[in-house]
C-alpha cells in the first residue's frame, strides 16, 4: 500500500504509465505492468485507456483534463470548443477540439476528442493560451486565430464578441 501514497499526495488524478514508474521508482517494465495490474484489480487504480490510469472513476474525470491527457503530448483546448464556450457559435458542440503536434481522433466515455496538428513553431508559442485547472486553453481570440490557421469553415453567430485587433496581434506574434 505504500505505493499508493505518492499517487494520493499528487494533485493529479490521471497518470500515464511512465508517470507511475517515476512516482514509484520502478525501472523494470514488467514489474511496473504487474504492479499496475494488481492495483487495477484491487480497484485502487482505474484503467482509462491503454497506458492511462486514474485514481477516480472515468465518469468522474474532468472532460478537459481527460482530453489533454489522452495523447501524452502538449495540447491545448481551442477552436470550436472555445468558440462555443464564449458564445461566439450557438450550436452545441459535443466534440472537444485540441491543438497538438499530431492529428488524431479518440473516442472515450461517449465523447469524441479531436486533436488538430499544428506546426510546432506555432504550437509552442503560448500567446493567447492560459493554464487553469490542469488544462491549457486558448483565449477566444487565439481560438479564432487557430480556426483561421486550420481554415475551418466556422460561422460566427456573435462576431461582435471577438476582439479582432487582438486576433490579428496573436496571428502576427505567433507567426501565422
Amino acid at each position: 500500500m505504500n505505493k499508493l501514497i505518492p499517487l494520493l499526495k499528487s494533485k493529479q488524478v490521471l497518470f500515464h504509465t511512465q508517470d507511475i514508474a517515476l512516482l514509484w521508482g520502478i525501472k523494470n517494465r514488467q514489474t511496473l505492468r504487474m504492479t499496475i495490474s494488481r492495483y487495477v484489480k484491487k480497484g485502487i487504480l482505474k484503467s482509462v485507456t491503454r497506458g492511462l490510469y486514474s485514481t477516480i472513476s472515468v465518469e468522474d474525470l474532468n472532460k478537459y483534463q481527460l482530453g489533454a491527457s489522452l495523447i501524452h503530448r502538449f495540447s491545448y483546448l481551442s477552436c470550436e470548443s472555445i468558440l462555443e464556450q464564449n458564445g461566439v457559435i450557438n450550436q452545441k458542440i459535443y466534440t472537444l477540439t485540441y491543438v497538438s503536434s499530431i492529428s488524431q481522433k479518440r473516442e472515450l466515455n461517449n465523447r469524441l476528442f479531436v486533436f488538430r496538428q499544428m506546426n510546432p513553431q506555432f504550437l509552442l508559442n503560448l500567446e493567447g493560451i492560459s493554464f487553469k485547472d490542469g488544462v491549457y486553453k486558448a483565449s477566444l481570440e487565439r481560438a479564432v486565430a487557430d480556426s483561421q490557421y486550420f481554415k475551418l469553415n466556422v460561422f460566427f453567430d456573435s462576431p461582435d464578441l471577438i476582439n479582432w485587433v487582438r486576433v490579428n496581434e496573436i496571428k502576427k506574434t505567433v507567426g501565422y
